[in-house]
Order: structure tokens, then C-alpha cells, then sequence
């Protein structure tokens, strides 16, 4: 009974020591004796304890970076350039095993890659360009490493110029332009402005002087009318009675002196005198 319960023992512990895990980000490559065995993926495996060993993989999205380095551009300037790379092992089998056979070490591996690249890539531009044209630097560091490790077995997803840095000097020559430049833009900016506030206000004083005018000319427009209205009524009533008044101070003679006056049918006197009779008639009747 002891012997069974000492094999089972040693079965269940020979059994634990060959089991293992493999979490969903990672993979394993199982090698027996050195030899490539099969393939682990995600839950549980087990392997031969002392004959078999796994090695796992990390599959996730890692960064790296490329180490800042001083790099010669095109015009003769020492820069110091910086950059990243983010890259993956590929999920399937041939990409985890080409991660792990067919380089040694690939995170090492592809930063001298990627210094390499930008050593290559850079020195064919002048600082100015570098500075301008990152998308450009990433672009072609991006196809470079892609093309280079295509047979690691990993995907390179991007990579990021993070600085180009000239030297003290030049950087410093830099500013000042800048600077310059900013206080060239700020000089501009502020005349802009001062014309555009003269200009409002001499806009301003002519709509002022344009009121005014208006004004004045309404009024005398105004007073025009008022004048013209006043000689009309005038030559209206006080022109014509002063002819009828005078009218009847002749007839009124003639009739003192018993004169005879022949006077046209179609004339105003007719009305004129019948008027002055209607009037001396109803004096008479109160």
C-alpha cells in the first residue's frame, strides 16, 4: 500500500511539474531536447518534465527606443536625433517561431535598425528639411524596418521622430530668428490694428459729417417749403382781394355819382358786387 501511495505520488508530482500556463497575450514554443517540438497557445499545456522546455512569447504591442545619437546632416550640422518604434510578434505559429530562430534577441536587433536607418535617412537632408519633413522621416523608417524584419516574424505598426536637435549654437542662432520673426508678425499685427482703428474713425467722421449735411439740407429743404407754402397763400388770398377791394372802391364811387358802369357778364365783379348786396341785405333784415 505504501509503494502506491509513493508511485502516486511521484506520478502526481511528475505530472505538476510538466504542466503550464499560457496567458492570452503570450505564446509558447515547447522544444524537446533541443529540438522544436510544438506549439503553445493560450490555457493549459503540458510538457514532458526534464526533456521538454517552453519558451513564451510576448505578443502584445511593445516600444522601444532608438536611443538619442548625433547624426551629420546634408549641410554639415551635428544633430542629435531620438526616435521610437512600436512593433508586435505576430499571432501565428511560423511568425512566433521566426521571432525566436530566425534573429537573435529582436528587440536589440531592431534598435540598431532603426539608429541605422535614421543615420541613412537624415544625412541626406539639411537640418531645415529634417526639422520640417518628420512625416516624411517616419514614412521611410517605417518602410525600412518593415522590409528588414520581415522575416522575424513581427509587425512593425509605427514609429515616431521624437526630436531633432541641433547644436547649442545653431539652436540658439534658431531663437533668435524666431524671436525676430515673432516680433515682425507682432509689429504688423499692431499697425494693422491702429490703421484699421483710424480708419473706423475717419468712417466714423465722415457718417457724422454726412449726418450733418443731410441735416442742413433737410432743414433749408424744410424752410423752403414752409416759404414757398406762405407766398402761395399769400398770392392765393391777400393778392386777389386787394384787385376786389379796389374794384369795389371804383364802383363804389361811380355809384356816389349816379355813373353808369358797364360791366362783363363773365367777370369776377358780378360775383363780387352780389356778395356786397347779400351782405347789405342781411345787415338790413337784423
Amino acid at each position: 500500500m505504501a509503494i502506491v501511495w509513493i508511485v502516486g505520488t511521484v506520478v502526481a508530482l511528475f505530472f505538476l511539474a510538466g504542466v503550464r500556463t499560457v496567458r492570452p497575450m503570450e505564446r509558447g514554443l515547447i522544444e524537446r531536447l533541443g529540438r522544436y517540438k510544438g506549439f503553445a497557445g493560450p490555457g493549459f499545456n503540458w510538457i514532458f518534465p526534464l526533456v521538454d522546455r517552453m519558451v513564451v512569447i510576448n505578443i502584445t504591442e511593445m516600444m522601444v527606443n532608438a536611443e538619442p545619437q548625433e547624426i551629420i546632416t546634408k549641410d554639415k550640422l551635428n544633430a542629435m536625433v531620438d526616435a521610437q518604434v512600436y512593433f508586435k510578434v505576430k499571432t501565428d505559429e511560423q511568425s512566433v517561431k521566426s521571432s525566436q530562430y530566425n534573429v537573435f534577441n529582436y528587440e536589440d536587433q531592431i534598435v540598431n535598425l532603426a539608429r541605422t536607418t535614421l543615420r541613412n535617412i537624415i544625412g541626406t537632408l539639411s537640418l531645415n528639411e529634417a526639422n520640417s519633413d518628420r512625416d516624411r522621416i517616419n514614412g521611410e523608417l517605417m518602410k525600412t524596418l518593415a522590409q528588414e524584419t520581415k522575416s522575424w516574424g513581427i509587425e512593425v505598426v509605427r514609429t515616431e521622430l521624437k526630436e531633432i536637435n541641433p547644436p547649442r549654437d545653431v539652436q540658439e542662432t534658431m531663437n533668435k530668428v524666431v524671436k525676430a520673426e515673432n516680433e515682425k508678425v507682432a509689429a504688423v499685427d499692431y499697425a494693422t490694428a491702429a490703421e484699421t482703428q483710424a480708419d473706423g474713425v475717419r468712417r466714423a467722421k465722415i457718417k457724422e459729417a454726412e449726418g450733418v449735411k443731410q441735416a442742413t439740407i433737410l432743414a433749408a429743404e424744410g424752410e423752403a417749403q414752409a416759404i414757398r407754402l406762405v407766398n402761395e397763400a399769400a398770392q392765393k388770398y391777400f393778392t386777389g382781394n386787394a384787385k376786389d377791394l379796389k374794384k369795389l372802391e371804383v364802383v363804389q364811387s361811380s355809384l356816389q355819382n349816379n355813373a353808369k358802369i358797364l360791366v362783363p357778364s363773365n367777370t369776377s365783379l358780378i360775383n363780387l358786387i352780389g356778395d356786397v348786396a347779400g351782405l347789405e341785405r342781411e345787415k338790413a333784415k337784423s
